[in-house]
């Protein structure tokens, strides 16, 4: 805190509201913090270390020139940057539910915050709470929260929020197969959390892993791992999909694939059969 001087002073002070500080170069202040910068003709000055919410306020020189006394007023104003001190915890969710965000943050001056979705706008808050109707799977996000009063750079923190939700099959198709050689059915399932996989045979038995076939179950799929086709393994399957908020099935076949030579003859014999129908008719 700076008090200029232009006139020839006899006694002068600084005091900060009724408390005095300094009388010259007296110092009366108990505050280490507080410590005598210039004092000299022209200059009278004041500095505050690590300066505190506490500091702010009115402060006073005072001074005595050509027998007259004089007064310069400063107020400090103290700028503390945005902090946010309280946010939302991560939260987990089933679809359909409804989620209340919040982000507090303190700050002088006053900060402003809002909190936003990676999803675009219409996940946007306009201040520190951000409330979402019946979240969808896709809302599954890190919320971020913003906070700034350009003190100093804004102060960022996050929030995931998990989007729970039922299997639902995306993956499966038909397979041909060779006798004796390998074969892979997939089933894919989207789910939070993952579902667990089971498979059945057109019989309704459950399939079991032996010494020509293997389930093998990932984080979204399940694989029937074929490695010596024979005719028994010919057939539908069925992929059981489920989690603990519902279950999804679909239905795939394992068929002989036929060999080339197979084709031409059957070719043949649909040629054959087709000119016959023609000079019938």
């Amino acid at each position: 805190l700076r008090c200029r001087i232009d006139e020839e002073v006899t006694h002068k002070a600084w005091l900060n509201r009724s408390n005095i500080l300094f009388t010259g170069t007296d110092k009366w202040s108990l505050d280490k913090r507080v410590t005598l910068a210039n004092s000299n003709n022209s200059d009278f000055s004041i500095h505050i270390d690590e300066v505190q919410v506490t500091d702010e306020g009115p402060y006073t020189c005072s001074f005595q020139a050509n027998n007259k006394p004089r007064i310069a007023h400063v107020y400090l104003i103290v700028q503390v940057p945005a902090r946010i001190v309280n946010i939302s915890k991560n939260v987990s969710v089933n679809e359909g539910e409804n989620v209340n965000l919040y982000c507090l943050a303190v700050g002088r001056p006053e900060p402003t915050s809002h909190i936003t979705s990676p999803n675009g706008a219409e996940d946007e808050s306009d201040g520190e709470f951000l409330d979402i109707t019946e979240i969808k799977r896709q809302q599954a996000e890190d919320y971020e929260c913003i906070t700034n009063n350009g003190v100093a750079s804004p102060d960022q923190r996050k929030v995931k929020v998990t989007v729970n939700y039922p299997p639902l099959i995306t993956d499966m198709k038909n397979m041909p197969a060779h006798l004796g050689k390998t074969a892979i059915l997939r089933c894919e399932a989207m789910a939070v959390p993952p579902a667990s996989f089971e498979w059945y045979k057109d019989d309704h038995r459950p399939v079991e892993s032996d010494n020509t076939l293997r389930i093998k179950n990932e984080k979204t799929r399940s694989l029937l791992l074929f490695t010596n086709v024979t005719e028994k393994h010919f057939g539908n399957y069925t992929c059981f999909a489920s989690n603990r908020l519902g279950a999804s099935n679909a239905s795939m076949l394992l068929f002989r694939k036929l060999s080339q030579s197979a084709c031409t003859q059957l070719d043949t014999v649909c040629a054959c059969v087709r000119g016959r129908a023609a000079t019938e008719t």
